[in-house]
């Protein structure tokens, strides 16, 4: 208990530590929101009986965009107890979290997009800057009561937009029933990988995204590279092709020389979980995302950090903060916000946590007995420390596609490491400039 609580002590300094400077001042709630006035922007001591002053439109109909699986389960719950506290019904449409920015870009002016909906927190900037989005209507109180990770990813220049509902970073998955010692440094993984992989068999020691920057950005943050300069604020001082870039690169080219001679194209995240499933893959870099499928297939699995690099460092896996937020273009927004607060309430996050294994970024749940106590929970909490929040400025999605083509190439032709991200770096520079100039 006293490891696990140390840990969580950590935890929640890393991310305060990273959170310095950030803030929601300057935020204001919306002036015709209805509320009595009371309890609003008051901070500490604030009565959250007396947010819930906020009356919302009357013969509102919600409708709720969420990904499917255990979170979207999680989502018609919400809109269920919703709708039998508040007699507003709600409507859950299936729609990926990642996939929401970019639909509600067509489908909110036209009025055809959620009133609430999730989303990633690195897409904040362009859907703020996209007027997409309204302000959260509580920033003092939500200041107060999460993690500074959770207000720092979901603001946008001093304005709190999100309802945060999970921290999520990824860890080492390990099968109990193959590996003996947990590895401690890179090379020990790849050593027990290689006595492990039997291609015909189609047995395999370690598999990861190898083209998805959002796991590699862990090797790569390690050995000293970096997105964007000044906490990831700085979009014209790009760290991905420098030294430890690179050298980053050139590990991901060793596992594949060594333990997984597949194309990218062959490993999947199906195909990973299957293995996973079937005992037929001893490490598995994921997120808790993937506790629930591996849950039900009976396997006896356990979470580790990311064994450590041959500098010595700890991987620094990319921390996501998943939140809800209000559609700009929504017909009811005093209900929609009402909506997404009672989403975020201990109640609905403790379930949500239950029913996903999704780490509640609200302070008091993380000091909740069965998340300290759960062992799955402790290794992503372990990794946790050394992770690093994405970056939120709306220059972040020129990243992502430059750099999977560049780690794809890196992978499957064993180009020349430097030279596949100066070309990445070109395109994000390039991609910027471009967006620059619509403005």
């Amino acid at each position: 208990m006293k490891k696990v609580s140390m840990l969580l002590l950590a935890f929640l300094l890393v991310f305060a530590l990273s959170a310095c400077g950030s803030g929601n001042q300057g935020a204001t709630p919306p002036a015709d929101q209805g509320t009595d006035g009371q309890g609003q922007g008051q901070g500490q001591g604030q009565d959250p009986s007396a947010t819930d002053e906020v009356k919302p439109e009357e013969g509102a109909q919600l409708t709720m965009w969420e990904s499917g699986g255990a979170v979207g389960e999680w989502a018609k719950y919400v809109g269920q107890e919703f709708q039998k506290k508040y007699g507003i019904p709600v409507k859950f449409e299936e729609v990926g979290h990642t996939d929401a920015p970019g639909k509600l870009k067509t489908d909110g002016p036209a009025g055809l997009g959620a009133d609430v909906f999730a989303a990633p927190h690195d897409h904040l900037g362009e859907m703020v800057t996209g007027g997409l989005v309204l302000e959260n209507y509580w920033p003092d109180q939500y200041a107060n009561e999460y993690m500074d990770a959770a207000i720092k990813g979901t603001t946008y220049e001093n304005v709190l937009y999100g309802y945060p509902t999970g921290i999520e970073t990824y860890a080492l998955f390990y099968n109990k029933d193959l590996v003996k010692e947990v590895p401690k440094t890179w090379d020990e993984l790849i050593a027990q990988s290689k006595a492990f992989t039997d291609t015909k068999a189609n047995k395999y020691g370690f598999m990861m995204e190898v083209n998805n920057f959002y796991f590699v950005y862990s090797l790569m943050g390690g050995y000293g590279g970096y997105v964007f300069g000044k906490d990831n604020t700085d979009p014209t001082d790009i760290g991905l092709n420098n030294e430890g870039s690179v050298k980053a690169a050139q590990l991901l080219q060793r596992i594949h020389n060594e333990i997984l001679p597949l194309k990218n194209e062959d490993i999947t995240y199906d195909v990973k979980q299957s293995l996973f499933n079937e005992g037929k893959l001893m490490f598995n870099m994921d997120g808790p995302w993937a506790v629930d499928g591996h849950r039900k297939a009976g396997v006896n699995f356990g979470i580790a950090p990311l064994p450590t690099l041959d500098n010595g460092q700890h991987p620094t896996s990319f921390s996501g903060i998943r939140a809800l937020y209000v559609n700009a273009y929504t017909k009811y927004p005093n209900a929609a916000s009402l909506l997404a607060k009672f989403a975020t309430s201990d109640e609905m996050l403790l379930k949500l946590y239950e029913m996903t294994g999704m780490l509640p970024p609200k302070k008091a749940l993380l000091d909740n007995d069965e998340i300290k106590n759960n062992e799955i929970s402790k290794g992503f909490l372990e990794q946790a420390q050394y992770a690093v929040p994405m970056p939120n400025i709306p220059q972040m999605p020129s990243v992502w596609d430059p750099m999977k083509a560049a780690l794809s190439t890196i992978w499957n032709d064993n180009t020349d490491a430097k030279k596949a991200l100066d070309s990445a770096v070109q395109q994000i520079k390039d991609a910027i400039k471009t967006q620059n100039a619509g403005k």
